[in-house]
């Protein structure tokens, strides 16, 4: 059997179920999944390797409108994502019905090579009210599959990675099979650490949440890890800090269950919440807190 690899772009919609994909294929967390929108900020990319292909996949931000600095950020990084890939995995929300102004995103992607529409969260919903949706987006001859998936279930994951085969052109390894991602252990670890506080905070808090890892050491027994929170107002702070700091003590201690799991080593997490107004439109401080908006810009 010949080996074929080639690159894959996951897009859609925010919160469209773009990340929770492509963890789903992986069968290991790269990239972090919230209920709120626009969860991804960078291009996260992460690598799936089998016997005879290596695929690799940019999960990219939620196509949006972009309000300031960071959103243009992440429009870029959609943009850059799509540009020499293999396949285009369009990720369509089923769990909530495909209504008409899907149909209208779906067509902005004509002309896109090898565009396959993938039918996320379907174990929200059941076959009898997606068949007729379904049926519409048949006709559509400028896109090479539907497949309907469930992530959470993974149900057709399998026959996702193997409608992509069909297409990959190369024949190369550009990553080592033991590569499952691209991103630093620091990157990994600050995005664990941004999740937990969507979970946490999703009614309260808004997008203008980052996170630094500043300190990272590690011996043979354990890692020692500073990391600060940043957020807009100070109003956010006391929020995220919690009554007698219940709440920081809840994010550090939900991270680090899976920061342990990501390094395989006893952890110390420390946690500060810093306070940066308006730093969604600060191209300097977007930069500094690990956003590569160099190479976008080239």
């Amino acid at each position: 059997m010949s080996f074929k690899s080639g690159f894959v772009a996951i897009m859609g919609r925010p919160n469209a179920g773009k990340s929770t994909l492509l963890n789903a294929i992986l069968q290991t967390k790269v990239s972090i999944v919230s209920p709120k929108p626009q969860t991804t900020r960078n291009n996260i990319i992460g690598i799936y390797n089998d016997a005879d292909s290596q695929i690799v996949f940019t999960d990219t931000p939620g196509i949006n409108t972009a309000n300031n600095k960071l959103d243009e950020f992440m429009q870029k990084s959609v943009k850059s994502a799509k540009a020499g890939v293999d396949v285009v995995l369009l990720c369509v929300d089923g769990g909530k019905g495909i209504k008409p102004k899907d149909f209208d995103f779906i067509s902005s992607f004509k002309g896109t090579q090898n565009l396959m529409l993938i039918i996320t969260k379907t174990d929200l919903t059941n076959y009898e009210k997606l068949y007729p949706q379904l049926a519409e987006l048949n006709k559509l001859d400028y896109v090479k599959s539907i497949i309907p998936v469930s992530s959470f279930k993974g149900r057709n994951i399998d026959v996702v990675v193997n409608e992509i085969k069909k297409y990959l052109t190369d024949n190369v390894k550009y990553f080592s099979e033991d590569e499952y991602t691209d991103k630093s252990v620091r990157f990994m670890i600050s995005e664990l650490v941004r999740e937990k506080t969507l979970w946490l905070l999703q009614d309260e808090i808004p997008h203008g949440i980052a996170v630094e890892v500043v300190n990272y050491d590690e011996n043979n027994a354990k890692i020692n890890i500073d990391a600060d929170i940043i957020c807009e107002k100070e109003s956010h702070k006391q929020i995220i800090i919690g009554k007698n700091g219940s709440m920081i003590k809840e994010i550090g201690t939900k991270a680090r269950i899976d920061i342990e799991k990501l390094v395989d080593k006893k952890v110390f997490l420390n946690l500060f919440v810093k306070v940066k107004a308006g730093w969604r439109n600060k191209q300097t401080v977007i930069a500094d807190l690990g956003y590569n908006t160099k190479d976008l810009d080239k």
